[in-house]
């Protein structure tokens, strides 16, 4: 992924400091933490934080830019720990997940546990304004969480329900990457501001892809896979399809996700239906606007490599396959 050539030096860095973020003497959370840290993603959300650091500033990088992106990495898994155990999930990543193996209460509180560490790690180093906009963002997630698990019980999300939804839980940690990455580069209000609604249209983007990616073929079958449908997610291709489909297909869809919706012939059904409704042309479509909406917040960056990098990551997001 080219997007990450400018930052290679930092990421490396990053790899390091990341898990001496929460050492403890506790050997049974040092266990479980350290199995936390082997499940290492992409390294995104760190990747926005260097790349919008640098855009800001011509010097290196300091050591707030690698404590900013430590926090955002550190919430960030502390809120798909409790994920997994709001979804009742076995796997992260192809691994066992912490709920799995330990069960709820250690994950819970192991969550917990590095959450605390955001705050500790901040106040110790006086990074308020960058615990600031970590803070806003975890009050975001829980909010969206919540939203979405109310509106999944009567599985009657609208597309301005759905925005609200992935703003608030996917978005928002994006969009406060990018604040961090500016605020740490010593900007004024207005760069962070701009940095801010860059990230928040690239998580909508990266939402509306990650939706999409539930109706392209993967595994030796070819076929979709049908995970949000059978987790009875409401998400935007299914949403569109609803509100254009005749009476009788809307009753058809709306009975596969609520009864059917372990029977793979009805998810096959019901994926193929969303297809001919225009649901993923009607998404991409969404997703391109968004990506279309980051590029134009992008323009208030300073040119260089970083924002070249930015620009690559904006077109990356509408065509990853995982």
């Amino acid at each position: 992924m080219s997007f990450r050539a400018p930052i290679q030096a930092e990421l490396k860095r990053f790899d390091e400091d990341f898990p001496k973020a929460f050492s403890t003497k506790v050997p049974l959370m040092d266990l479980v933490l350290r199995y936390a840290v082997k499940q290492k993603g992409k390294r995104l959300r760190p990747a926005l934080v260097f790349l919008t650091a640098k855009s800001f500033s011509s010097s290196p990088l300091t050591d707030r830019a690698q404590r900013g992106a430590v926090l955002v990495e550190l919430m960030h898994t502390a809120t798909l720990i409790h994920d997994d155990v709001v979804d009742d999930a076995n796997t992260r990543r192809g691994a066992f997940s912490i709920s799995a193996l330990w069960k709820n209460k250690i994950a819970v509180l192991v969550g917990d546990y590095m959450l605390s560490r955001v705050l500790l790690l901040a106040v110790e180093n006086e990074d308020h304004d960058l615990l600031k906009l970590v803070s806003r963002a975890v009050k975001e997630v829980s909010e969206g969480e919540l939203l979405q698990i109310e509106k999944a019980r009567r599985l009657d999300i609208t597309e301005g329900v759905y925005d609200a939804i992935i703003e608030k839980k996917t978005a928002s940690l994006m969009a406060a990457c990018c604040a961090v990455g500016a605020a740490a580069a010593d900007q004024g209000s207005e760069e962070i501001s701009s940095a801010h609604a860059f990230g928040l249209a690239l998580g909508m983007a990266f939402q509306i892809q990650d939706d999409l990616l539930d109706y392209h073929a993967f595994g030796k079958s070819g076929k979709p896979t049908g995970i949000d449908v059978k987790e009875q997610k409401m998400t935007l291709p299914l949403i569109h399809a609803l509100s254009v489909a005749s009476g009788s297909d809307k009753t058809a869809l709306m009975r596969i996700v609520k009864n059917k919706k372990d029977d793979p012939k009805s998810i096959q059904w019901l994926m193929e239906k969303v297809r001919e409704l225009g649901g993923i042309d009607y998404a991409q479509k969404r997703m391109a606007e968004w990506q279309s909406l980051a590029r134009a917040h992008l323009q208030s960056f300073p040119k260089g490599p970083a924002r070249e990098a930015l620009d690559e990551l904006v077109d990356y997001m509408g065509k990853r396959v995982a």
